[in-house]
């Protein structure tokens, strides 16, 4: 597939982010073709370049988180305390179509980029503003992590077992799902610009909003009942039967029968006529009423049996079940590869690694990897070439300290 038939070819997008929440929205938007030219920092750059486990490279190590996060991405240096740096960052953001930016709200203002002038230079352009807090109301000023947006939003509160502290999940998932709504945001946004008129806007994500917006019936259920959704472990009351299960062999299960026909299925399948022909088993109120029972049947059951077994039956009576993968599991599984979700790449010494694949999977045109998280400004010189800087120029501004 060709450059232009990718479907946000032409897009230019400047990201000014950090670490994972901006990142991993402008990654999303490289994938499928648009033009990201990530700002960094002279001399250091995304801190995520030393994020958790690093690999030798020719400056030292880069993490290899940072070639997933920053694949498909230019890098440019950029001193932003500096004018001329802050000068070329202008001239990028004036043939954007896409900002990008997870500094905390007045950052961008103090450095003269903030909505006001950025789109004064550019009346289409769409800039995604990614916060702990948004960019109004008291808390705006605050520093808010990933971690915070979890708590405040509400996930952090009925994630565990009732007998024990909140606790959290094993990825950074408020700053991904934040990255998640900026992108859709983005998307939205250049479609209002193409169908009304050519105006762009500010998309304003708040990391405890977008944690918030996914809490399912929090919020009525509070208002309508007074009810307050506690920890419940690895059941949900109100979906039964869906747990986590123990095989004789001591692996875990997760088996979800919480559709009428499925728990009729599985009843059946384990020879439990008599719970498949029970009339108050035949909804979930009347199976959630005998949750307690339900459990106690399937858990014995499948700690009967091994693994192998209860996978068997479960898939052959068409029940939804899974063992719990670990990353390694994932490396074996013939789904993950028939689908192409664990793609071959090149570390910089040329020893093929494994990277996650791209997803949503479109039919036509598919997102893909054209390259790895690049070097600490690799694209500085080119970038600034097409802007019309001439060497000697660049010259000077390395020397200088603003790029």
């Amino acid at each position: 597939m060709t450059e232009s038939a990718k479907p946000l070819a032409g897009v230019k997008v400047v990201e000014f982010g950090t670490l994972i929440a901006g990142p991993f929205c402008s990654r999303i938007l490289a994938e499928f073709g648009a033009e990201v030219i990530k700002i960094e920092a002279p001399g250091e750059g995304d801190p995520l370049r030393k994020w958790r486990k690093l690999y030798p490279t020719g400056d030292g190590e880069t993490s290899l988180w940072w070639f997933v996060q920053a694949r498909n991405k230019q890098s440019v240096t950029l001193n932003l305390k500096h004018p001329e740096g802050i000068a070329i960052a202008r001239k990028l953001v004036a043939e954007a179509d896409i900002v990008v930016e997870n500094f905390r709200p007045g950052v961008m203002e103090k450095l003269g980029l903030g909505w006001d002038p950025l789109s004064a230079i550019n009346p289409g352009l769409v800039m995604v503003r990614l916060s702990g807090f948004g960019q109004t109301g008291p808390m705006a000023s605050q520093p808010g992590f990933g971690a915070i947006g979890e708590s405040m939003g509400g996930l952090r509160y009925v994630t565990g077992f009732p007998d024990r502290p909140p606790v959290k999940t094993g990825i950074s998932i408020g700053d991904s799902i934040a990255a998640l709504w900026g992108a859709l945001g983005a998307l939205m946004a250049l479609r209002h610009r193409e169908v009304h008129g050519g105006k762009g806007q500010v998309v304003d994500v708040a990391l405890y909003e977008a944690v918030f917006a996914m809490m399912e019936s929090l919020v009525p259920e509070f208002d309508v009942f007074g009810f307050i959704r506690e920890r419940t472990g690895n059941v949900m009351p109100g979906i039964t039967p869906s747990n986590t299960h123990t095989t004789r062999d001591g692996k875990h299960l997760i088996i979800g029968a919480n559709g009428d026909a499925i728990f009729r299925r599985l009843m059946l399948a384990i020879g439990r006529v008599d719970l498949a022909d029970d009339p108050q088993l035949g909804s979930n109120a009347g199976r959630d009423a005998r949750a307690a029972e339900i459990y106690g049947v399937i858990d014995a059951w499948v700690g009967a049996n091994d693994a192998e077994t209860v996978l068997r039956i479960a898939a052959e009576a068409q029940v939804p079940s899974s063992p719990i993968y670990s990353v390694a599991d994932m490396f074996r599984d013939p789904q993950f590869l028939a689908r192409q979700m664990l793609e071959v790449a090149q570390l910089p010494d040329g020893k093929d690694f494994r990277i996650p694949g791209v997803i949503p999977k479109l039919s036509l045109t598919p997102g893909e990897t054209r390259w790895l998280g690049p070097a600490l400004g690799e694209h500085t010189e080119t970038v600034l070439d097409r802007l019309g800087y001439s060497p000697d120029e660049i010259v000077r501004l390395r020397g200088d300290g603003a790029i």
